[in-house]
């Protein structure tokens, strides 16, 4: 089977996706295209995989490039392969031929291109990360290394969708505390329950942060078994593991 891509006229021309799960070689819980290698899948078919990805992109294996995500606000500027994966979640780089990719099962993928200036980045956004700033901390990088603000696109991959995302108190309060008007992204739910538009509260940042153009491809993982992976429907259906989806983009 071949690969599935999802791409944003947002980010053309530059090479870039949102890769599905179909047209892997894993097997399983994992079966189709995962990428996370921090998953118990097999590691020589996790690399199999990967190396499609890194083909599609048109560069070598060892040059698509990731960081050891951590629901942080940390980016790294990339200026050439990495021998190891630094704790952070967003990668930046205006040096062709790196590809920047994040692993995704329900949290926000999120590509970035300032196509004048050739600068890219890459962000893994969960509710964490994006409340933490990691959004703003991607474009600020992408800036440092001479990208225009105002020029930057950027867009929200395959994530979990409002509709599919409860949340309890304390996660409601945490929002509220930062600031009273995030209660625009929570719905009515049962009981205390609310209902998080996580992609929506990922748009209110990135324009907040001043690109010039922010969407949602309006994929939603938790939705979609047959494309996509979700850590959250694994939960439910209480299995071992969840395979992870890879976003990628380069120059």
């Amino acid at each position: 089977m071949t690969l599935e891509i999802l791409t944003s006229d947002a980010l053309t021309p530059l090479r870039h996706g949102f890769f599905t799960r179909r047209g892997g070689a894993s097997s399983g819980v994992y079966a189709g295209l995962n990428c996370g290698t921090g998953s118990t899948d097999q590691r020589e078919v996790v690399e199999i995989n990967r190396a499609r990805v890194a083909d599609a992109m048109g560069v070598a294996a060892d040059h698509l490039l990731g960081v050891h995500q951590v629901h942080s606000a940390e980016v790294v500027t990339a200026t050439e392969p990495l021998t190891e994966k630094p704790r952070a979640d967003a990668l930046v780089t205006r040096t062709p031929g790196l590809a920047l990719s994040v692993l995704t099962a329900d949290c926000q993928p999120v590509l970035f291109a300032d196509v004048e200036t050739g600068v890219i980045g890459a962000a893994h956004a969960g509710w964490r990360g994006t409340l933490d700033g990691i959004l703003t901390a991607t474009v600020d990088a992408m800036v440092a290394l001479g990208a225009i603000r105002e020029n930057i696109s950027a867009v929200i991959g395959p994530s979990i969708s409002q509709r599919a995302y409860e949340v309890g108190p304390e996660f409601i309060d945490a929002f509220l505390a930062e600031d009273p008007d995030y209660a625009r992204y929570f719905a009515g739910g049962d009981g205390d329950r609310m209902q998080f538009d996580l992609p929506g509260f990922g748009l209110n940042r990135l324009r907040a942060a001043g690109v010039g153009h922010a969407e949602w491809t309006r994929h939603c993982t938790y939705s979609d078994p047959e494309r996509f992976y979700s850590y959250r429907r694994t939960t439910h259906a209480k299995e071992a593991d969840y395979g992870r989806l890879i976003a990628a983009i380069t120059l």
